[in-house]
């Protein structure tokens, strides 16, 4: 959405990571961790923001493994 906007064409996931690597662009990750990392901020945000934020689990409950629908009888 963000490239249309700008640019004005739509490009896929997989375009927009091709063209990001033709330019020397990677997927990184930092060495180490930021000095001005506050732990405790981190984990009252686990704690409290990050259940609220997640995505329900699906129920297991009794019935098909499969997603599909169960056959007619």
């Amino acid at each position: 959405m963000l490239i249309a906007d700008h640019l004005g064409v739509s490009l896929s996931i997989r375009g927009v990571w091709e063209l990001l690597r033709r330019h020397g662009w990677s997927c990184q990750q930092p060495a180490r961790r930021a000095v001005e990392r506050d732990e405790a901020a981190v984990a009252s945000w686990v704690k409290e923001t990050w259940p609220r934020a997640k995505p329900p689990r699906g129920r297991s409950g009794h019935g098909w493994s499969s997603r599909m629908k169960p056959p007619s009888r």
